[in-house]
């Protein structure tokens, strides 16, 4: 399984930071090019490489770091996004929702990459808190997750115990993602499992 972040602003360089405290290896791409990143990736070690758009894109695991607007052109980067996991980590933060036509903007983003899973996690908290160490109070910080499939969620569930976090599924996207929204009831709740089993 490899992976790759797309966005290397405050939010794509927490998830990198977690990549690299647990050893796991991920690209980062960002739209002005790999030697962009060359203090990061130096920084973070060799576990961190930086990777143009489209070696990003051949990733099994794609997490979509990137304002929520920056989205549509990252999809049309690949003509089919069959076989793909994209975890997305975009925020929707307009209180028109009009422009989405009635959907979660998960589902919105979906619609862009035909063939892709997409599941929405690591957007409840602000960059700051997601880059520290999940560990804290003898037990994990909580990860919410949610999707239209169920074996990309407990793909993506897998991937967010790796990095330490408690991974929750919460479901569908029309359902647990709606709780994941911009100011929805479970943004910014920096929750922590104490002695309770992996679950997804």
């Amino acid at each position: 399984m490899t992976c790759a972040i797309i966005g290397s602003g405050h939010i794509g360089t927490a998830l990198a930071r977690q990549f690299a405290r647990n050893r796991i290896a991920v690209m980062v791409s960002n739209a002005r090019g790999p030697d962009s990143l060359n203090e990061l990736v130096n920084e973070l070690g060799p576990s961190v490489t930086a990777a143009s758009l489209q070696d990003a894109l051949e990733a099994d695991i794609i997490l979509l770091a990137v304002p929520f607007a920056a989205h549509a052109e990252i999809a049309k980067a690949r003509k089919d996004w069959k076989g793909k996991t994209v975890i997305d980590v975009t925020n929707f933060r307009e209180t028109d929702l009009t422009p989405l036509g009635g959907l979660q903007s998960s589902d919105f983003v979906a619609g862009g990459l035909p063939g892709a899973k997409v599941v929405k996690t690591f957007n409840q908290l602000p960059a700051a808190l997601l880059a520290r160490n999940p560990a804290e109070c003898g037990g994990r910080r909580v990860m919410f997750v949610a999707g239209n499939h169920d074996e990309a969620n407990t793909e993506v569930a897998s991937l967010v115990a790796s990095l330490g976090f408690a991974p929750i599924i919460l479901g569908k996207i029309a359902e647990g993602g709606s709780l994941l929204r911009f100011r929805g009831p479970l943004v910014l709740q920096n929750l922590i499992e104490l002695g309770a089993p992996h679950r997804g």
